[in-house]
């Protein structure tokens, strides 16, 4: 896959050399944030999306084991004893003629005192049977290294999506608990705006009681106060369904888990970039699909090994007698061996056809590749274009809040003079607290990015960090 040298906004950031990676591991600790620390600590144990992801990691690693057990031989242990009695009147029946009354009372006699009874009369014939079988297929043609290898890189993607699963879950998490700060702040903001407006309420009261105001001015500053805090009351929609979707990520009952408020008080941490062909072995989701390359890859080699003969080795080995105090003498043994070779000459094309589809299949998990790769480079592009503009926008929005504040004053005293009316306040009052809930969205989007920029960058993760061959063939 062809990477480009360099991201194209970059602009601004540093290239990240060998030691500059993301710390492995904990990776949302450039935070500084203990309580997300705690609560990320808990993905891993007990997030339940995740736990399927992980079963799904070791039935991946069983399936490598049931394979590699076609290379050794079938091995068959057999114990039997069968009491049986043939049928005198079918015997009779083969002579033909009128006599068969007559035969049959004869044949009857016969099956009786014949060498076959054992211990009893009525022709009965007792059967002890102990015998070994072997059975082994040859793997002259590979196909049974190719689904080998087919399974082991599959566990190995298999691997690559459980740490894929991983990182997305902790990116959630550290999402949700960000934008949760983030209304935090809006509410601390709100409750100290009707803080404000109740006092500039109880002024325009005063100024309507000493016949300064008029009372159309204390209806507006009482609808300007119940609008803000009914937005006040608003934002605890929202931060109670990110608090529930907190305890889920952790595998916890919403009901049991509370979250004190706290505002957003965390900053974009310094992320090192590095250079976009680095990508292919930082993310786990990419480690994965090239996996499924090399897995469909080895499906067309156990494909095409179809269209050579089927080579066995057949052995068998035992004791059978009519007679238990017989059973395990020299006589009573048996044995045979011998190869055997099998080969489809007819099929109606059906051979053809699962090796096109093996091949198309290949096909498609290159093109799946190859998109993901492409996926992430614009996911990384994407998140450093939000934080260089985020970043320029907060500080505008910073300028725009103190214009807006130094407004409000200066608008204040002048109605305190009489100078201008109460609408004057109320439409600087609402553009200052506009301003003030836009700059604390925009600090919300910019950790929020910062995030999404880790996680784009395989959050420390790197390739060597997936399971050997070796690793995913042990039990």
């Amino acid at each position: 896959m062809w990477s480009p040298d360099a991201y194209k906004e970059l602009d601004g950031w540093k290239i990240a050399h060998p030691r500059d990676g993301l710390a492995r591991g904990p990776w949302w600790e450039i935070f500084d944030d203990p309580q997300l620390n705690a609560l990320e600590a808990r993905v891993s144990i007990s997030n339940q999306n995740l736990a399927v992801s992980e079963a799904q990691y070791r039935e991946a690693r069983a399936l490598v084991r049931e394979a590699r057990a076609a290379y050794f031989p079938t091995v068959t242990l057999g114990l039997g004893y069968t009491r049986s009695r043939q049928s005198t009147t079918f015997v009779t029946g083969a002579t033909g003629g009128s006599s068969s009354g007559t035969s049959a009372s004869t044949s009857t006699s016969t099956g009786t005192s014949g060498t076959g009874t054992s211990g009893s009369s009525g022709g009965a014939r007792s059967d002890f049977q102990l015998g070994l079988d072997f059975s082994w297929e040859l793997d002259v043609w590979g196909r049974i290294r190719r689904e080998v290898e087919s399974n082991r890189a599959a566990a190995q993607a298999s691997a690559g999506d459980l740490e894929a699963a991983r990182l997305s879950f902790q990116a959630e998490l550290a999402q949700d608990y960000f934008q949760l700060r983030t209304l935090d702040a809006q509410k601390q903001l709100l409750d100290d705006t009707v803080s404000a407006f109740e006092k500039f309420l109880r002024l325009t009261q005063d100024r309507f009681g000493s016949g300064v105001a008029s009372q159309a001015d204390v209806v507006q500053a009482e609808t300007q106060l119940k609008t803000t805090q009914a937005q006040a009351i608003d934002v605890g929609v929202q931060r109670a369904q990110l608090e529930h979707a907190i305890a889920i990520l952790m595998g916890q009952a919403p009901s049991t888990f509370t979250l004190p408020a706290a505002p957003l008080a965390a900053t974009p941490p310094a992320i090192p970039v590095g250079v976009p062909s680095e990508l292919l072995e930082r993310r786990p989701d990419i480690a994965a699909a090239e996996r499924r390359v090399a897995a469909a890859n080895a499906q067309i080699g156990v494909a095409v090994a179809a269209f050579y003969p089927t080579i066995t080795l057949n052995a068998s080995s035992g004791f059978e007698s009519s007679s238990l105090a017989q059973w395990f003498t020299a006589a009573s043994h048996f044995w045979s061996v011998g190869p055997g070779i099998s080969q489809t000459v007819f099929d109606g094309g059906l051979r053809h056809a699962q090796t096109d589809a093996a091949r198309a299949a290949y096909d498609a998990t290159v093109a799946t590749y190859r998109q993901t790769v492409l996926s992430s480079f614009q996911a990384v592009e994407d998140n450093l274009a939000a934080l260089r503009i985020l970043e320029e926008e907060n500080g505008v929005q910073d300028d725009a809040v103190k214009a807006a504040q130094k407004s409000v004053n200066l608008t204040t005293d002048q109605y305190k003079a009489g100078t201008v009316s109460y609408l004057n306040v109320i439409t600087v009052q609402t553009i200052a607290l506009t301003d003030e809930v836009t700059a604390i969205q925009i600090r919300g989007r910019r950790v929020a990015a910062a995030v999404l920029l880790v996680q784009a960058l395989g959050g420390g993760w790197t390739e060597a960090q997936l399971p050997s061959s070796a690793d995913v063939t042990k039990q």
